[in-house]
């Protein structure tokens, strides 16, 4: 039995959990920042960073208290070292550090990325090899996973991430911040056909957004008040996620993969998460809702099946390696 507890500070919540065996969740706080965020209408990163410092001591006592486990029951620590904002990172592993020195346990440095598709082992029996579509904020990407650490990424976008296209179509549309689950919501009630907008043409396995994003800005722009936010909602959405799931399933068919997975902050749309698996041939992973944004229980399982012990000079990093 192997127990780690994992900390995560990437962006806007902080997080922390203990995990047993890649697959138990013993518990998982995580103390989030969208209302300190939503009146700058996007993640500021000082103000992140300084709220991350607040609270980051008290998320982490109560995640050991919540989990009845004392520190020597520990396996290792585990943080989340990047991508993500930098000044962030650094409340995160310096917590970690600490803990790791005091309590005399090995620090685990996991890739924020590669945690989102760990959130799909939490409660699964799922085991590589398999196709990951990781669809966050800040990424798009298709992985192809031979084992637990070895993922190639096959295609990705080449503009914006579908989680920026989401957040920035919800702007134009007047519904705040954060974009996807408002845009998720609404085009439930609208038709997706009412609007005919582009996927973006792009060779191979890659994807782009941006041309999507302006199609429907240039739809607004032409539209007299008010505007039928559910119909506009529902057709980008159903744009997005045509594009997804066709370059998704052309890279299942091409090599043969019997299983998909979905993981990243998008992988919590309804739309996404319910037509990928009508429309795949084989059996389609998906997390648990609250494991679909960043959380610390992914970051537990990263390191169960994946971290790698690291010194306590280890750095941080914004961008994907």
């Amino acid at each position: 039995m192997a127990i780690y507890l994992g900390v995560e500070t990437s962006c806007d919540e902080t997080a922390a959990a203990v995990v047993e065996n890649g697959r138990r969740i013993l518990s998982s706080i995580v103390l989030s920042q969208i209302d300190v965020h939503q009146e700058f209408g996007g993640v500021v990163p000082e103000v992140a960073a300084r709220k991350h410092l607040e609270t980051i001591n008290f998320v982490i006592e109560d995640a050991m208290k919540a989990a009845s486990i004392s520190p020597r029951q520990l396996d290792g620590i585990a943080c989340t070292v990047g991508p993500g904002l930098v000044g962030t990172l650094l409340i995160g592993l310096s917590a970690a550090k600490a803990l790791s020195w005091a309590w005399g346990r090995p620090l685990l440095a996991v890739d924020h990325l590669l945690a989102h598709v760990c959130a799909n082992y939490l409660d699964s029996d799922l085991e590589p090899p398999f196709v990951a579509l990781l669809v966050s904020g800040g990424h798009t990407q298709i992985i192809h996973f031979r084992s637990y650490s070895d993922g190639e990424i096959l295609g990705q976008t080449r503009d914006d991430a579908a989680g920026e296209a989401y957040d920035k179509v919800a702007r134009l549309l007047g519904l705040g911040y954060p974009g996807g689950p408002a845009i998720d919501r609404l085009a439930a009630q609208g038709d997706a056909k009412a609007f005919k907008f582009p996927e973006g043409v792009v060779p191979g396995y890659d994807f782009s957004f941006s041309g999507l994003k302006t199609a429907v800005k240039r739809t607004v722009e032409k539209l007299e008040p008010p505007l039928p936010t559910a119909d506009l909602a529902a057709s980008f959405q159903d744009a997005v996620v045509r594009v997804l799931i066709k370059k998704t399933l052309q890279v299942q068919r091409d090599l043969g993969a019997n299983r998909i997975v979905l993981a990243g902050g998008v992988a919590a749309n309804q739309g996404l998460r319910t037509r990928l698996k009508e429309l795949s041939p084989v059996p389609v992973y998906t997390p648990k809702l609250v494991l679909c944004t960043d959380n610390a229980a992914m970051v537990g399982a990263a390191a169960h099946f994946c971290g790698r012990a690291v010194s306590l000079d280890v750095g941080v990093y914004s961008r994907q390696r």
